[in-house]
């Protein structure tokens, strides 16, 4: 077997040894927004003062997007995952964290539209918009773009918004949701029949997920005031552009913290990708690209020492995209171990959405969501959001003369190592359109 190139410098030896099969992953999302007559609790945090910059929030124009604005919304999506993976991070630092931020800001920018004076301030703010852009037009092509026929892989997302049949709901809001968004407005009994809706809403989730998510709305969470509800969802399917092979894979133990740990079942490889060692954080970054290139896994892992929180602490937008570009990552032949990882996480965003900046929404006293309907008594009352990341074997088997040789040479401090067996963040970038679409961090097995 071809042995590993020399240490990359700066890059340190890292720990135990690994291995596993040609894997592919699958990444599930979904998130549903509740709009209520009535607020769903006052105790959502207020946020601070806004200039009222968006009395109104306009259609926008046909048109094609120049690349700067597809930029500022690149820049503009970045921005707010990172900051919303701050968020969830931060409580409990032992908790796994997995979620889809392009379809959160999706969800948002759909909200966005119905919205007007502080409630659509508040909304651009979250999502670092500036209300001047042509945000709608610059996220039609975005989605375009992740859509897109003729992949390597497959990826689709789907939108749709369920509303009250006896509500009646502007023709431009419903116009430019299916124009901008594809989303089209179908109108189910709430108030007759809460549970058949929410059973049809939930059929259409398990359709759209190839049924990875079934049960997005649980009993009880529609109800006569439910107005409203906006569902979209994301679903991935990807293989590894240099597959794994699970003759290799072994179990290992996956430290937790300093006094607990778990076993893992560890896929490895060694291969030629592209690593980089960021000295101020002691920290390495790889990128695990699927089959096309068109689509990458980074992952953030620090060195034994370092708690991962000092990264997450450290981390921005900027910041992320300047480790991860050219000038600092280089094609390295190194020891990859990685866990098969299988997550599952939900979020009432509304709890998160209140301290980010986003809080008037929530509140049937302060929303204005006359963009989206004449009434003035439609407020948010729940944004649940879903997610399932899966990593399986998928693929052919590497070649059988490997085997034995690797296992040998695993033990041996040669080339730069890449072992995963401490809690580390990740995130599946769009290159093409340098979009983050999936963001997590994997803490505890």
């Amino acid at each position: 077997m071809r042995r590993p190139a020399s240490p990359v410098a700066g890059t340190p030896a890292h720990s135990p040894l690994c291995y596993w099969p040609p894997h592919s992953g699958r990444f599930t999302s979904f998130w549903a927004l509740l709009c209520s007559p009535w607020p769903l609790h006052s105790g959502v945090p207020r946020a601070r003062s806004l200039p009222s910059q968006a009395q109104s929030t306009p259609v926008a124009s046909a048109g094609t997007n120049g690349p700067c604005i597809m930029e500022a919304l690149s820049e503009a999506n970045g921005t707010f995952a990172i900051h919303l993976l701050k968020m969830l991070c931060q409580d409990d630092p032992s908790r796994n964290v997995f979620y889809s931020p392009v379809i959160i800001s999706s969800a948002l920018a759909m909200v966005y539209l119905g919205a007007k004076g502080n409630t659509a301030a508040q909304v651009a703010q979250v999502l670092s918009l500036s209300t001047e852009k042509d945000i709608h037009q610059s996220f039609q092509s975005l989605l375009t773009e992740v859509n897109k026929p003729g992949t390597q892989y497959l990826l689709r997302t789907a939108n749709r918004l369920f509303g009250e049949k006896t509500c009646e709901f502007l023709p431009t809001f419903k116009e430019s949701c299916l124009r901008f968004y594809n989303a089209e407005l179908e109108q189910l009994p709430f108030a007759k029949a809460a549970e058949p809706s929410r059973k049809h809403i939930n059929a259409w989730v398990s359709e759209k997920t190839e049924g990875k998510i079934q049960e997005l709305l649980p009993g009880g969470s529609i109800d006569a005031k439910t107005k409203l509800v906006l569902v979209n969802a994301i679903y991935f399917k990807g293989r590894w552009n240099e597959q794994f092979d699970k003759r290799y894979t072994r179990e290992m133990p996956f430290r937790i913290n300093q006094k607990e740990q778990r076993p893992v079942q560890m896929m490895y490889q060694e291969a030629t990708f592209k690593l980089a060692y960021i000295e101020e954080l002691q920290t390495q970054v790889l990128e695990l690209p699927y089959v096309g290139d068109e689509l990458s896994m980074l992952i953030l892992l620090p060195d034994d020492h370092v708690e991962l929180s000092s990264v997450e602490s450290r981390l921005t937008w900027e910041r992320f995209r300047a480790w991860t570009g050219p000038a600092r990552m280089r094609s390295t032949y190194v020891e990859v171990f990685l866990p098969r990882l299988q997550l599952g996480e939900e979020y009432d965003l509304a709890a998160v959405l209140g301290p980010l900046g986003m809080a008037d929404a929530f509140q049937g006293d302060k929303a204005d969501f006359s963009a989206m309907s004449a009434r003035g008594d439609v407020c948010l009352s729940r944004f649940v959001h879903r997610s399932v990341l899966e990593v399986d074997e998928e693929g052919t088997a590497a070649a059988a003369a490997s085997a034995a040789l690797v296992v040998a040479e695993c033990c041996q401090e040669s080339g730069p190592r890449f072992c995963a067996d401490h809690p580390f963040l990740f995130l599946i970038r769009h290159n093409a359109a340098d979009t983050i679409l999936f963001c997590g961090r994997f803490s505890s097995p």
